[in-house]
């Protein structure tokens, strides 16, 4: 069905990119993704790839030596409120440009004709390096925590336990990825499964968790302790109590980051600029109140931290395996308890790592349909099934604004300014020094180098040829009359 629309009417103009979102020609696209998703699917591919399980899981060192309890319960309550902000801001822009390109389309709208194509550009290049490192992240601390599950069934660091080398790891790590890119080459409806299932696990798993985790521990921090300690004994050459509590806010931040999945999916959902939207607030709000569940279960067993930090314990400093390990073998006499935990962790992290590349594979492929990728031809593909297959594993191997159906009216600016000051605090504390003085290659935090690497290649490329050719998301369907 053709539909076309034109700038005169502004009713007209609102109707008729809705229809063009619905009927297969998203904003100027042709529909060329199976439109197979509803809209509990998109939530599901939100709710696996910010998999709070995982995210609180792995990154707990850093909440636990930064700060401690008070920087991971309470501040968790502080990234809430602005990660709130920045969903709902995500959610009304996704409701107005429903594309698989989510964050690099809409920067093109937002900024205006003069700027539309560098900054569609640059946030393109952002979003798609982002992405990667997110899958190689995920995928590496699924082998690290496969690594201290063998190392625990094995006896521990201190019984003779086996622990992996390096290149295990890295094994270990590269087998992983690849069998993310053979299920993320399965057609929509099987990823429309491990979607599903992901977000099942991660509630299910969390829901059982924190109901075993305190009633086998048989010492327990009292209700202070875990929402007033505040750890400043990091080893790390940090002692201004300020500067530790923002670092200790990276772990809540780390834990619900993933959500804009839902509009990287929205070329493959139904009724997509609700859908959507609806994937991204109800995603972030059910992570958000999950995840603080989860997270006072785990600290409900954290009682000594230098101990559960320190690299000689049987987990190799791997703090939450080691609390959860000796509060079962205190209570039984055996820690395979805590290791069955560990391992339902394990799953959920290897669901979000499928959620992950799907999230990529989607993003990169819009990228690609603009042309502004290298070998853009072969990566804007789809096979049989309709599914990027040549992307996919792309992935693995390396303001003329118009409300949607959702929208904050009058609180949009005032909702969007908090996410983005919210977004720019969070970029400075990523990049902060984490231990002083930085002395050497294992203390230095690379942050800055990654981002600036980025934003070095992306703007040089742009200034040297890309401004020459690459005008931002370019229609490949006529939707004028």
């Amino acid at each position: 069905m053709h539909v076309c629309y034109g700038p005169g009417n502004s009713t007209v103009d609102k109707e008729a990119h809705v229809h063009v979102a619905l009927l297969g020609g998203p904003l100027g696209y042709k529909q060329e993704l199976k439109r197979g998703l509803s809209v509990l699917s998109n939530f599901a591919f939100s709710f696996a790839n910010i998999s709070v399980m995982m995210g609180v899981t792995t990154t707990y060192n850093t909440g636990l030596r930064y700060g401690g309890p008070v920087s991971m319960t309470l501040g968790w309550l502080v990234v809430a409120v602005f990660n709130g902000c920045v969903a709902l801001s995500m959610a009304e822009i996704c409701s107005a440009y429903p594309t698989s390109g989510g964050l690099y389309y809409w920067s093109a709208k937002l900024a205006g004709k003069e700027w539309a194509s560098l900054a569609s550009w640059v946030t393109g290049w952002f979003n798609v390096v982002g992405q990667w490192a997110a899958i190689a992240s995920v995928d590496f601390s699924l082998a690290q925590l496969l690594q201290v599950i063998i190392l625990l069934s094995t006896g521990g660091a201190n019984g003779g336990g086996y622990m992996a080398s390096k290149y295990t790891v890295l094994a270990i790590y590269a087998f992983i990825l690849i069998l993310h890119g053979i299920i993320n080459s399965l057609p929509i409806e099987w990823l429309s499964l491990f979607g599903h299932v992901g977000a099942i696990w991660n509630a299910a798993g969390i829901f059982v968790l924190t109901i075993l985790i305190p009633a086998v521990a048989k010492d327990r921090p009292n209700i202070e302790f875990v929402f007033t300690h505040l750890n400043t004994e990091n080893g790390m050459g940090i002692h201004d109590k300020a500067y530790i509590l923002a670092v200790g806010l990276l772990m809540s931040q780390y834990s619900v980051i993933g959500y804009d999945t839902s509009a990287h999916m929205v070329e493959e959902t139904k009724n997509a600029d609700r859908s959507g939207p609806i994937g991204i607030i109800t995603s972030v709000l059910f992570a958000t109140v999950f995840g603080w569940i989860y997270l006072l279960a785990l600290t409900s067993v954290v009682t000594d931290i230098p101990y559960l930090l320190s690299p000689s314990n049987d987990a190799g400093g791997y703090a939450i395996a080691q609390a959860l390990y000796t509060a079962f073998h205190r209570r039984y006499g055996s820690g395979v308890g805590g290791i069955v935990c560990l391992g339902a962790v394990a799953v959920a992290v290897f669901l979000c790592g499928i959620a992950c590349v799907t999230s990529n594979s989607r993003m990169a492929y819009a990228f690609s349909r603009d042309g502004a990728m290298p070998l853009s031809r072969v990566w804007y593909r789809v096979n049989k099934h309709e599914v990027p297959l040549n992307v996919v594993w792309l992935g693995v191997a390396v303001a003329s604004f118009v409300p949607g159906p959702f929208n904050l009216g009058k609180y949009g600016v005032v909702v969007g300014w908090v996410g983005v000051v919210w977004v720019a605090t969070v970029t400075v504390l990523f990049s902060l020094p984490v231990a002083y003085p930085v002395a050497n290659k294992e203390t230095f935090n690379y942050t800055p180098v990654a981002v600036g690497g980025v934003l070095l290649l992306s703007v040089g490329a742009w200034v040297l040829r890309a401004r020459f050719w690459f005008q931002g998301p370019i229609t490949n369907v006529d939707t004028h009359c």
